[in-house]
């Protein structure tokens, strides 16, 4: 089993440098596979957009809150560790010209040496991906789009690489640098379109707020979908949450009974830097993870 944790975004201190370049040493020398960062280009104060990871559904993040941009912030936690993956959790697509993402993404992977897992969704705040110029109702049919197109400039493709679909096209295409190896995409989301999306084009699937009956359900999808498109369903990760202070090896291995690869664990907002640092110890205590 691999473990990721989740940044704090909601604590306000993922644009603090001293914070997160200790936070993610930390995470690093505790053993952890990952670190994982949040995307909103923007908050806004009003929205009639409905949060679906909530009750409420309102965002916990106020509009004021610092969301740095995730590759940024990425890049610049590679500096400061050597082993520790670099993913974002998740990225929106619909926020980002996949031509311009893929060089963006592909410079970040071979400047960090070939840390990064790229996980990716279509984004619930309809007003976020209106300020982005991205529209809302045919986010999921771009999304698609966009991965091929990743996938088209990353390969090593004699004469370029060329793309015609609905939302981008070109031919010809050279992008430079290239990925060190393949970069795996999961698809983050709570619908069935995700996990259909992560069987037909995704490495992986992170199921969103979602537990239960409704998991299975979702997991099922993704692997019917996989075979139905001749990819094989073993292949690929399964990333389930939970949060670090609850997270224990037997709550864990409930995770992989389901068939999780990965837990991704959520921080909840925990401003001081040693208040961090402490409970991501006892969480790797509690793990047994290897520093």
């Amino acid at each position: 089993m691999k473990y990721a944790v989740v940044a704090p975004v909601a604590a306000g201190v993922t644009a603090d440098p001293v914070w997160m370049a200790a936070f993610a040493r930390h995470l690093e020398a505790c053993g952890f596979e990952s670190i994982v960062v949040v995307e909103h280009t923007v908050l806004l104060t009003q929205y009639a957009s409905v949060y679906p990871y909530d009750p409420s559904g309102r965002v916990e993040l106020t509009a004021d809150t610092p969301v740095p941009d995730p590759l940024d912030l990425l890049a610049f936690l590679a500096a400061h560790t050597e082993r520790l993956t670099l993913a974002t959790g998740v990225l929106v697509l619909p926020n980002h010209h996949p031509v311009v993402l893929a060089e963006r993404v592909a410079t970040l992977d071979v400047l960090s040496g070939g840390r990064v897992r790229l996980a990716v969704g279509t984004g619930w705040l309809a007003e976020e991906l209106d300020a982005c110029g991205a529209e809302f109702t045919t986010r999921g049919r771009r999304a698609d789009e966009q991965i091929q197109v990743l996938r088209a400039l990353w390969a090593d493709t004699p004469g370029g690489a060329g793309f015609h679909g609905e939302f981008f096209e070109f031919e010809h295409a050279m992008s430079y640098p290239k990925p060190v190896a393949r970069i795996p995409i999961h698809i983050g989301g709570h619908s069935r379109a995700a996990a259909r999306r992560a069987g037909r084009f995704g490495d992986g699937f992170q199921p969103l707020g979602v537990a239960g009956t409704q998991l299975a359900d979702l997991i099922s999808e993704m692997r019917c979908t996989a075979t139905r498109f001749d990819r094989d369903p073993d292949s690929l990760e399964l990333s389930l949450g939970h949060a670090v202070p609850k997270i224990d090896a037997g709550r864990a291995e409930k995770l992989a009974s389901l068939g999780a690869d990965r837990v991704v664990l959520a921080m909840p907002p925990v401003t001081a830097i040693e208040e961090a640092t402490d409970m991501v110890s006892a969480c790797a205590q509690r793990l047994g993870l290897a520093p």
